[in-house]
């Protein structure tokens, strides 16, 4: 048996082959299909470069971060005695991977006539680099050097000193020592022992490692320590695992994520995206008007044509259909061209790092595009809902032709 929509597409396919003659008729239909084109291509470009961007600075700010910190809410805090107490109690969890205690506070550092505020972590590296990538990102020295008269700089950090390995830099701690005429504040002569490059600006400007020895020692914190840096299998987990972390250790501790530590950055790349695939959703339904045009001058050109088919038996709903299928034609033309487009650009890019950005602006030194099916699904879904809405009328309109009418005055 024979398909009864095979008519329809035949007739429609004939006519997109050979659309009317003349510049015009060319003109107006490279320009409904190319609007269609660039606007999912733009759509696929932009959340391309978002969702690089959101994944990129994740990844980074992970491989400096940990994912969960845990800290005691007690007066006498955590010490490197009890650490190892509470370390185990964490570890037992399931999606509990590694845990490493540190040390974190703001302070001062001078070399010569440079100084600059920065955020100093005392660490055990043997520890820390379980719960971190920090022995990934060292571009001169080595981390094995890091001793209790040892410091490693951020990058950026080091330049603005204008210290190099080897240079001694003077820490200066808020933290008052008092003396027999007063007070001053506590200041310890370190070694630059490394460099890291993390690729974030700002971690490389205003981060510095010491030993965790060190750290207490300028902080005034005797054996305590700040808190305890845990590090999951999954982070798509963490929410679970951090009610499964507080559950074990009680009210008495405090329990932060990398997602509350970083909250304000990925909710604002989260709303720039849903902002943008809106505003970008616009230029696809601002095309489909072409569509609308198109279709409507060609109804009225081939009014003859509809005349002949209606008198041949064709009812109104094959006029309908094949007008649909025609609309259809050039969106679906629109939006594959596009998808492709859209795709391959967004590879290119990502690839060779075709455009450069100044990384104290935006963290990254290159835009970063990362493709998600999801996305490309829904562009796609949402440029054909657009197509096929704006085919409705036209082919509607076109359906309604009288067929005596269209013979006669056709």
């Amino acid at each position: 048996m024979q398909n009864p929509l095979s008519f329809e597409f035949f007739i429609a396919s004939r006519y997109l082959i050979r659309r009317r003659k003349g510049l015009f008729a060319f003109v107006t239909t490279t320009i409904a299909v190319a609007g269609i084109t660039l606007g999912v291509a733009a759509l696929i470009i932009t959340l391309a470069v978002m969702s690089g961007f959101h994944n990129e600075i994740q990844k980074r700010i992970l491989s400096v971060q940990t994912h969960i910190i845990a800290g005691s809410k007690e007066t006498a805090g955590l010490t490197l005695n009890n650490y190892t107490t509470v370390s185990s109690r964490i570890e037992k969890i399931k999606d509990v991977c590694a845990t490493s205690p540190f040390v974190y506070g703001q302070i001062i550092l001078r070399k010569e006539s440079s100084t600059s505020g920065a955020i100093i972590k005392g660490i055990v590296y043997n520890k820390e680099k379980e719960v971190s990538d920090i022995q990934k990102y060292i571009s001169l020295g080595d981390w094995k050097n890091l001793d209790d008269q040892g410091i490693v700089l951020g990058k950026v950090l080091a330049k603005n000193l204008k210290a190099n390995l080897g240079d001694r830099i003077v820490l200066i701690s808020p933290q008052e020592l008092n003396v027999s005429f007063g007070s001053i504040p506590r200041m310890k002569v370190l070694t630059v022992t490394g460099i890291f490059d993390s690729g974030m600006y700002e971690y490389d400007a205003n981060l510095a490692y010491v030993s965790i020895a060190s750290a207490q020692d300028a902080f005034a914190m005797k054996n305590n320590i700040t808190a305890i840096g845990v590090k999951i299998r999954n982070i798509n987990n963490t929410p679970t695992a951090t009610k499964e972390i507080q559950n074990v250790l009680g009210d008495k501790f405090w329990l932060q994520t990398w997602q509350t530590m970083n909250k304000n950055l990925f909710s604002a790349l989260k709303l720039e995206k849903i902002m943008m695939f809106i505003i970008l959703t616009l230029i696809v339904l601002v095309a489909s008007f072409n569509i609308i045009s198109n279709l409507l001058l060609f109804a009225i050109e081939k009014i003859r044509d509809i005349g002949v088919l209606s008198a041949l038996g064709a009812t109104k709903k094959n006029i309908y259909r094949i007008f649909m299928f025609e609309g259809l034609f050039m969106g679906g033309l629109g939006i594959t061209l596009g998808t492709l487009i859209g795709c391959t650009i967004s590879f290119l890019v990502n690839k060779y790092k075709l455009i450069k950005l100044p990384p104290d602006v935006y963290y990254l030194d290159s835009v970063p595009l990362q493709l998600f099916f999801s996305d490309i699904v829904i562009i796609v879904l949402s440029a054909a809902l657009i197509v096929v809405f704006s085919t409705i009328y036209p082919a509607k309109k076109a359906s309604n032709t009288d067929p005596l009418e269209a013979i006669r005055y056709g």
